[in-house]
């Protein structure tokens, strides 16, 4: 029996950053949550900020926070970390394995730059850990005090660096470099200001000094920008299953829509969790979001108009550009089973996943991963027609 070290390294790497990131997004949106919910305790307690009780699971819970450290440090204290690294290091692997080795697959498209497989990685590796460095230059620059004008300025580096991105790697390889941008930003956040932070308060504590309420206020700055970077981070992790955004001449675009829209969603909930009920940034959230419906559905030029394809001359092309992957046994070396089963050897198997590949190869340039085999506008074209015309296989 041979063994797939890599299909089972790729499923054991995501599930474990799937659950990760689980555990840390629910531990973000809950403190985020917790803090907007404090009231004022009654009565008055020495260096309590504000009190929570809440009732869950049948029990009940009491929390406090306090001005800047409590007056003597606990026996227990927990450290909410793990869960941030957790999920950047298993995405990190995951990313070396999938794109990194698989390269020539799925990141580098010929069409757009000739990389090297070692040119390709290093340019990857430059816009995460550069949009590391633009990050903490904007958050520590007169700009950090500005919170709106700062996020005004990271998202359109963001949205220019999405561009470029697109323009020079595959589709799913430029997204997923977007998500790795941000999530090295969001992970950052934790490993170089809220730990640290944390760390020289309690260390204060001990050594009985004062302790600086600007640490606090520094951790919760970047908490806060964590939280509004979540959910165009969650996008990015599955947009793969869309390619009608990835593969759009304008996806770019599109990318910066939805994740505005996003933003302004979980800021309708942050303002919820004050008591302010702003319904307006709930529709603006959903309108952009629509909207990408909208532009989607433009195409970056008129479709060649073509008629009467018969059967013979799609089922050459699919032979010519789909069936090393999707095949019963295929013979692409990245592939041991056609992915996701689909399988477009037969006659029957390209009848019936016919609207799959009208998504991936005809109305977008998804497939094939990267344009290896150098598909055409024109063989697009033709099977957009033998697919318009019924995908007859007689």
């Amino acid at each position: 029996m041979e063994y797939d070290l890599t299909t089972w390294l790729n499923l054991s790497l995501r599930w474990l950053h799937v659950i990760a990131g689980v555990a840390w997004i629910g531990a973000s949106f809950y403190f985020v949550w917790l803090d907007n919910n404090l009231r004022p305790p009654v009565p008055e307690k020495d260096g309590v900020k504000g009190e929570l009780w809440a009732v869950h699971g049948g029990g009940f819970y009491h929390s406090q926070k306090y001005m800047t450290a409590p007056a003597h440090m606990p026996d227990h204290l927990h450290w909410f970390k793990w869960e941030a690294y957790t999920t950047w290091l298993s995405g990190f692997a995951l990313l070396i394995v999938l794109y990194y080795v698989g390269a020539p697959v799925y990141l580098i498209d010929a069409s757009k730059h000739a990389f090297s497989q070692a040119g390709a990685i290093a340019t990857g590796l430059a816009f995460i850990f550069g949009g590391l460095a633009v990050y903490e230059g904007l958050c520590r620059s007169p700009l950090g005090g500005k919170p709106r004008l700062f996020g005004v300025v990271w998202f359109l580096c963001l949205t220019g660096a999405t561009y470029v991105l697109t323009k020079l790697f595959s589709d799913r390889g430029a997204f997923i470099h977007v998500g790795a941008i941000i999530g090295t930003c969001m992970v950052g956040n934790v490993f170089l200001v809220i730990i640290p932070n944390q760390r020289k308060i309690v260390a204060d504590m001990l050594a009985g000094r004062p302790v600086d309420p600007r640490l606090g206020a520094m951790g919760k700055q970047r908490s806060v920008h964590n939280t509004h970077m979540t959910l165009p981070v969650i996008f990015i992790m599955i947009s793969n299953h869309y390619p009608a955004v990835t593969g759009h001449h304008l996806a770019w675009l599109l990318l910066a829509l939805i994740s505005a829209g996003g933003v302004s969603i979980r800021y309708f909930f942050i303002l919820r969790h004050h008591g302010v009920i702003k319904p307006d940034y709930l529709i603006l959230g959903a309108f952009l979001i629509f909207s990408v419906s909208m532009i989607a559905s433009l195409k970056s030029k008129a479709p060649e108009t073509v008629s009467n394809v018969p059967f013979p001359v799609a089922q050459a092309i699919v032979q010519r550009h789909c069936v090393m992957c999707h095949s019963a046994t295929p013979t692409h070396k990245g592939f041991t089973a056609p992915p996701n089963g689909a399988a477009f050897d037969t006659p029957a198997g390209m009848a019936r996943y016919a609207g799959k590949i009208r998504e991936r190869a005809v109305e977008t340039t998804s497939m094939p991963l990267g344009n290896e085999t150098h598909i055409t506008d024109a063989e697009r074209a033709q099977l957009g027609a033998w697919i318009k015309a019924g995908a007859k296989t007689q």
